[in-house]
């Protein structure tokens, strides 16, 4: 699920450009990250790559994404395990393509 009202606010807050590039930029670090995280990192790395898609997905509105990072984030900090990188990577795509689906739909309007 994406909070559009998040992606309003943001985007009004920077404006279509800059919004345009900081969703960029997410996207193409998201990518690197979750790229990451399905190659394998060691534990220690994991919760660091967590932690910044977290954030990202959070200033984006991305709150299924953010929601899951924060779940592997927190187990990877207490030591229970890793995560599920194809579930973070699947949620990762689908509010990857419900964004661009929605932008693409707003710039065309």
């Amino acid at each position: 699920m994406i909070d559009w009202k998040r992606v309003e606010e943001l985007r009004d807050e920077i404006g279509a450009d800059g919004f345009a590039e900081v969703a960029d930029m997410f996207l193409d670090e998201a990518e690197e990250a979750v790229a990451a995280l399905m190659a394998g990192l060691p534990d220690d790395k994991v919760e660091g790559q967590l932690h910044f898609l977290k954030g990202s997905a959070l200033n984006l509105g991305l709150s299924d994404l953010a929601a899951i990072c924060h779940d592997g984030e927190r187990r990877a900090a207490l030591g229970h395990g890793g995560v599920d990188a194809t579930q973070v990577a699947a949620v990762y795509r689908t509010s990857r393509a419900q964004l661009l689906a929605r932008l693409n739909d707003v710039s065309a309007a």
